[in-house]
């Protein structure tokens, strides 16, 4: 009876610590390790992109390295796409995610996130002979969107609350996207501001302009949930960085205007 018992109890031990959340200390790992492992979406221009000789480059690559600097160790950069950001900090193949990542309840079920460093505002653009004034005028239109981004959320929701018959057309990253509508797959494009912008410039035979703004996210670091320790160094950092000006100068050199200023207070 005593060994069932003895049994039991080391059996329940077991159980109850398989069930208890997992209190994680990546800012010690990656303080022993050396380096911090970052995602990054590199097909998300001006956040993460290849320059003319193959160079990371962007906003989060930048915001990246800075942070590596403060830590005091060196930066290995994962490239991910919109649709596995998520996947990779889970599973442990990133110790952090920068890269365009909006806080939304859905993640913050899953994943935890900084204080915020940046805003993402969300659109629909369309040729300028297009008359599109709200989400009505989407009505038997196909619209290309990464799949995953905030972007998705914010246009599945708006076609949905508009019980319009719209054609959600998801690609697997921001650059597949784009291509699309530069190619004339499609004619919509669902993106951030900074993409929609991208887009009309690079192909100014498109005649692409902004119709729909359908909502402004705050931007931050991903991180694991009960992650204690990282996202406390995370959010006084991020502090940090914006009242010094840093982050802000990062922000104006790849988006021509400067943060909100009450993020900046």
């Amino acid at each position: 009876m005593k060994s069932f018992l003895a049994g039991a109890l080391a059996f329940g031990v077991t159980l109850a610590a398989v069930a208890a959340p997992a209190s994680a200390d990546t800012l010690a790992d990656i303080k022993a390790r050396g380096s911090i492992v970052v995602a990054v979406d590199l097909g998300h221009p001006p956040y993460g992109m290849l320059d003319g000789t193959a160079q990371q480059t962007g906003s989060d690559i930048e915001t990246a390295k800075l942070l590596a600097e403060d830590l005091g160790v060196t930066l290995e950069v994962v490239a991910v796409s919109g649709a596995n950001r998520v996947p990779f900090l889970i599973s442990n193949r990133v110790d952090a995610v920068i890269a365009s990542f909006s806080i939304t309840e859905e993640r913050k079920k899953v994943i935890d996130y900084s204080r915020p460093y940046g805003v993402i505002p969300v659109v629909i653009a369309a040729p300028a002979s297009m008359e599109i004034t709200d989400a009505a005028g989407l009505a038997g239109q196909s619209i290309a969107v990464a799949r995953g981004t905030t972007a998705d959320i914010e246009l599945t929701r708006t076609v949905k609350e508009a019980g319009s018959d719209a054609n959600i057309v998801r690609y697997e990253d921001e650059a597949t996207a784009t291509t699309a509508v530069a190619t004339g797959q499609q004619e919509l494009f669902a993106a951030a501001l900074s993409t929609a912008q991208a887009l009309a410039q690079q192909n100014p035979g498109l005649d692409m302009e902004v119709k729909l703004e359908m909502a402004a996210y705050p931007m931050a670091i991903g991180l694991r949930k009960n992650d204690d320790a990282f996202k406390a160094y995370l959010d006084e950092w991020v502090g940090t960085n914006l009242h010094n000006g840093k982050l802000n100068a990062i922000y104006e050199k790849y988006f021509g205007q400067s943060l909100p200023a009450e993020m900046l207070d």
